[in-house]
C-alpha cells in the first residue's frame, strides 16, 4: 500500500478528490478496503496495492491455527447461567439495588434481578457465560457450534483472556469447554479482548484486519449486555500506546498476529500492572509470504487512543416493548441466528412474508444506542444507516434512513430488493441460498472515511469498525426478538449498490444486515446451554 500523504494543516478545507478505486472487476470490500483507508488518510486517488489480484487458495482450504496455549488445568463456569437468564422477561433490565434498609426486590422473574446475592466473581462468569458460551449444535450446519454473536465463517478470531490474579497469569476463556483455564485464582479483575488475525483465511487479504475489528463490536455489546444483565460494573480501556506490551503477556506464542487488546476493567478495580515485555514482531519473512497480512498488522498498531478508561453504559435501548415470540433473555439468545440452510448447504434462506412495523421500529431502537466510550461514540455518530425495506407494514417499499432512533423514508423503490440480490457476490445455486430479495429488511452501516479520519485520525478506521459491529450485533437482537434472522455480510458489490441506496461515491460500506423470516429446514438443535 503506497504511503499517504501528510495530514492537512488544521483548519484547513477538507479535500474532495475523486474516489478512484478499483472498478466493475474489483468493486467488492475485499479490494477496496486498502484503497478506501488511503483514502482516508489523505490520498485523493489511491492505487491498488500489488498484492491485491494476488491469487489465493480457496477459504475452505484454510485450517485455523490451533487454539492459543491448550491443555493445563481449568476452572469451570458457573452452572445455571441459562435459567437465570429464563427468570428475566425480555426485554427488562435489572432493578436498581435497593437503599440501605430496604427490603430486597423482587425475583428475577418479575423483573428482579438476575445475579441478585451472588458475589462478583460469579456474576462475572455468568456474564461470559452470556456474552460467549455455545447455545446449540446444528447437525446440517456446516459451521458449528452456535454462540449468542455472529462469526465471520463461524471462525471466532476474538478471544477473552481473564485476569488471574497478582502474579498469576491470564486464564483463557474457552466458550466449548465452558471454562477458563488455569486454577481458580483472586477474583477477576479485568477482561482481555483480542483477535487473532490468522484465524481468518488468507483468501480474505487485508480484510482480514476489518473482519477481526468488527468482530470485536459485536463482543464488545454481547459482553456488555451480560454485565448488565448480572450487574457487574465494568469500564473500557481501549488501546493506549503501550497496548501491544499486554499481548505477551497473556502468553501468546504469536502475539505478532493478534489485534491491539481492548481491556474490561471489572467492578472498578483498574487496570492490572503489567510489567514491561518485549513485543516480538512479525516473522521476517511475513512480508514476502503474506504482504496484505504484514499491512494489517502495520495498521492496526496505529488504532491507538489516550482517551480515560469509560464506564460501560447499557447495550440495550430504552423504550422496547414486550416481543411476542420471546419471553425472556434466554430464549433471545437462543433464536439469535443467521438464516439457516438445510443439509449442510451454504447461505442463508428466507421466505416472502410481510412483518409488522415493530421489526423495523425495534431495529431502528437497536441501532441508536452508541458504544462506551467518547471515541467508539464519535464513530458511531460518523455511521450513516440507510435500509431497503420490503414488506412492512405501513411503511413504503423502498429505502429509508434509520437515524435517532426512527425509520424516514427516502426513496419508494420497489425494485430494490431484487437489484440488491443481484450485486450480492454469494447468489442461488444448487449448494447456496440467498433470501435477499425476500428480505423485509437490508441495513447497510455506510462512512465518509475523508471526514472520519479528520474527527479521529488514522485510529478512526478502527474506531469505526468497532462501532460498526457494535450495531450490528444489536441489530441481530432486535432481529431475533421480532421472530427474525439477521445475517451480517460485506459480500454486496459496492460500486452499484451505492447507486441502489443513493450513497455518494465518497461513502464506505462498512457493514451490512440481512433481516429476512426464516424457514423451517426441519433440522435438529441440539442445546448446548449450561
Amino acid at each position: 500500500m503506497t504511503a499517504p500523504p501528510a495530514p492537512r494543516a488544521a483548519g484547513a478545507p477538507p479535500r474532495r478528490g475523486p474516489v478512484d478505486l478499483p472498478g466493475p472487476e474489483g468493486d467488492n470490500s475485499i479490494a477496496r478496503e486498502p484503497l478506501w483507508y488511503a483514502y482516508g488518510a489523505g490520498d485523493d486517488a489511491p492505487e491498488a496495492p500489488p498484492w491485491t489480484w494476488v491469487p489465493q487458495p480457496p477459504p475452505d482450504t484454510h485450517v485455523p491455527p490451533p487454539p492459543p496455549r491448550g491443555g493445563g488445568p481449568r476452572h469451570t463456569l458457573p452452572l445455571g447461567t441459562h435459567e437465570r437468564l429464563a427468570a428475566l422477561p425480555y426485554p427488562a433490565l435489572p432493578k436498581p439495588k435497593p437503599k440501605p434498609g430496604t427490603a430486597r426486590g423482587g425475583a428475577a422473574g418479575a423483573g428482579g434481578r438476575a445475579g441478585a446475592a451472588e458475589p462478583v466473581g460469579v456474576r462475572l462468569g455468568r456474564a461470559l457465560v452470556t456474552a460467549f458460551g455455545p447455545q446449540r449444535r446444528e447437525p446440517e450446519n456446516p459451521y458449528n457450534d452456535h454462540r449468542p454473536y455472529a462469526s465471520p465463517r463461524c471462525l471466532f478470531p476474538v478471544h477473552a483472556f481473564v485476569d488471574g490474579g497478582t502474579g498469576a497469569p491470564w486464564r483463557l476463556l474457552e466458550p466449548d469447554r465452558h471454562a477458563l483455564t488455569g486454577a481458580p485464582g483472586e477474583p477477576a479483575r479485568n477482561v482481555v479482548l483480542t483477535g487473532r488475525y490468522t484465524t481468518v483465511p488468507p483468501a480474505y487479504q487485508w480484510f482480514r484486519g476489518s473482519l477481526v475489528a468488527i468482530e470485536l463490536g459485536f463482543v464488545l455489546r454481547a459482553l456488555s449486555l451480560g454485565l448488565e444483565l448480572f450487574e457487574v460494573p465494568a469500564r473500557l480501556r481501549l488501546p493506549g500506546a503501550d497496548a501491544h506490551a499486554l499481548l505477551p503477556a497473556l502468553g501468546l506464542d504469536d502475539a505478532w498476529a493478534w489485534s491491539l487488546p481492548f481491556v474490561v476493567e471489572v467492578d472498578g478495580e483498574g487496570a492490572r500492572a503489567q510489567e514491561a515485555a518485549s513485543v516480538p514482531g512479525p516473522p521476517a519473512h511475513l512480508g514476502r509470504t503474506d504482504p496484505a497480512l504484514a499491512a494489517l498488522i502495520r495498521v492496526n498498531r496505529e488504532q491507538t487512543y489516550g482517551g480515560a478508561p469509560a464506564p460501560l453504559t447499557t447495550a440495550v435501548p430504552a423504550g422496547l416493548g414486550p416481543s411476542a415470540t420471546v419471553p425472556d433473555w434466554a430464549e433471545l439468545l437462543w433464536r439469535r441466528h443467521s438464516g439457516r440452510m438445510p443439509r449442510a448447504l451454504h447461505g442463508m434462506s428466507g421466505r416472502r412474508r410481510n412483518v409488522p412495523a415493530e421489526a423495523l421500529d425495534s431495529a431502528a431502537r437497536w441501532l441508536s444506542v452508541p458504544p462506551p466510550g467518547p471515541e467508539l461514540a464519535s464513530a458511531f455518530a460518523a455511521l450513516k444507516v440507510t435500509a431497503v425495506v420490503r414488506g412492512v407494514e405501513g411503511r413504503e417499499d423502498g429505502v429509508h434512513l434509520l437515524r435517532d432512533g426512527a425509520a424516514h423514508p427516502l426513496r419508494a423503490d420497489a425494485t430494490a430488493p431484487e437489484r440488491l440480490e443481484e450485486r450480492y457476490g454469494y447468489g442461488v445455486s444448487p449448494v447456496n441460498g440467498c433470501g435477499i430479495r425476500d428480505a423485509p429488511l437490508t441495513v447497510f452501516l455506510s462512512v465518509r472515511t475523508r471526514e472520519l479520519f479528520e474527527r479521529l485520525g488514522t485510529a478512526g478506521w478502527g474506531a469505526v469498525q468497532h462501532a460498526a459491529g457494535w450495531a450490528a450485533h444489536g441489530l441481530c437482537l432486535s432481529a431475533a426478538a421480532s421472530g427474525l434472522f439477521a445475517r451480517p455480510v460485506r459480500a454486496f458489490k459496492e460500486i452499484p449498490t451505492q447507486r441502489v441506496l443513493g450513497l455518494d461515491p465518497d461513502e464506505m460500506i462498512v457493514l451490512s444486515v440481512v433481516v429476512g423470516v426464516p424457514q423451517d429446514t426441519g433440522g435438529a438443535l441440539l442445546d448446548l446451554r449450561l
